[in-house]
């Protein structure tokens, strides 16, 4: 036996002619698998473009995050007394020359919701001159030591590569999500709805190709006359020119074909009717809302009004989804900060001035207002101001 092209056994040497199988004339089953599905990969480039970029759900849940964080203002603690002003304030309020405080908190919100790490260089020009400034997650890489833990980030921009270091007298911090298999990098929250996040832009690719080609029917015309015989020429042609004038086309979507005698229709996919298209496509855009911490209410999403109001959906995201990540990063920020500064500082957010939490804070005051037996001291702390007088 010899390998031959195209790769298959034939007799060889002995020059007897290769065995061939005759088939009789008549019909024939085509089986075929189906094929693996394609998913987006995790990266910070292809979740922001398929994400991000592409998809409404997505993109509108990472902005109401990130603009609803990005808008809650800072506070500074030395000890337990609030500073009115200090040069960390300042910073915050204008980390550099191109951002103002609350474009660079977003865009740090951002690159935390895409890629789960978000990384901040300080930049010091002296004078006591600072500045903050935000690297993209897909330019950077976590170099470790030789046992393992993080020491710099290493940047690269085109050909140039600098390492910022993230040792304790470094410029370099590096914040990160929680990840269950990975120590340097954390994990996207839009990453835990990548299949969600594909079926959603599927959907609207779907739908998208059917108005283009809508009407071209998904199926096949079947000539199967009783006397037997095919389509000459020129009905093939015909038939195929009033196929395509006349049945293709948003214009045309949903016209009956008029068929002629011995020609039957078959379908072959499926319609959106059967696929109970609408249905999946809010269904995706649930789980997507669901992996950002945001209530579907809130994104026009419907069928899954689980609160009772859109006041209590959205005094839900700010307590569930917006303050502990704002917490978070204000105790890693403040904590870079501070050690910068030379003092302990702690840096916070104030929470009556969050626009979603209004009735909470009232419903609060008025409790606190009708407590008779407080006196005007301990209701102040109660509700979160110091006592005039001390600190």
């Amino acid at each position: 036996m010899a390998l031959n092209w195209p790769w298959t056994w034939r007799p060889g040497g002995n020059g007897a002619p290769a065995e061939r199988k005759q088939a009789s004339m008549g019909g024939f089953v085509a089986l075929h698998r189906e094929a693996e599905a394609i998913w987006t990969r995790k990266d910070y480039a292809s979740l922001a473009r398929e994400g991000f970029m592409k998809n409404p759900a997505a993109h509108r849940g990472v902005r109401m995050i990130a603009e609803a964080a990005a808008a809650i203002p800072w506070l500074a603690y030395e000890d337990a007394a609030e500073l009115r002003s200090h040069p960390l304030l300042d910073l915050l309020e204008r980390p550099n020359q191109r951002q103002a405080g609350a474009g660079f908190m977003e865009t740090l919100y951002g690159h935390l919701l895409l890629s789960g790490n978000a990384y901040v260089e300080l930049v010091e020009a002296g004078a006591g001159a600072r500045e903050l400034h935000l690297l993209r997650p897909d330019r950077v890489t976590v170099l470790a030591d030789a046992a393992g833990w993080p020491v710099a980030l290493e940047h690269r921009a085109g050909n140039a590569k600098r390492r910022v270091s993230l040792e304790e007298d470094g410029n370099g911090l590096h914040l990160a999500l929680f990840h269950p298999l990975d120590d340097h990098y954390g994990f996207a929250p839009l990453a835990a709805a990548l299949m969600a996040l594909d079926i959603h832009n599927a959907a609207g690719r779907w739908n998208k190709a059917l108005l283009d080609n809508s009407a071209r029917p998904s199926g096949a015309l079947v000539y199967a006359p009783k006397e037997g015989g095919n389509l000459s020429d020129d009905q093939f042609d015909r038939l195929k020119v009033e196929l395509e004038q006349g049945y293709s086309g948003a214009t045309r979507a949903g016209r009956p074909l008029l068929l002629e005698g011995g020609l039957d229709w078959k379908a072959m996919s499926l319609s959106p009717k059967d696929m109970d298209f609408m249905q999946a496509k809010n269904g995706a855009a649930r789980d997507i809302a669901l992996a950002l911490g945001v209530p579907p209410m809130l994104l026009g999403i419907p069928g899954d009004n689980t609160y009772a109001n859109y006041q209590e959906a959205n005094r839900a995201f700010y307590r569930l989804t917006v303050l502990p990540l704002v917490g978070r990063i204000a105790k890693e920020l403040g904590g870079f900060l501070s050690h910068r500064f030379g003092e302990d500082l702690r840096l916070w957010f104030d929470l009556d001035q969050v626009e979603g939490l209004s009735a909470e804070r009232e419903a609060l005051w008025k409790r606190v207002g009708e407590a008779d037996f407080l006196t005007d001291e301990e209701k102040r702390e109660a509700v979160g101001y110091g006592v005039p007088g001390r600190g």
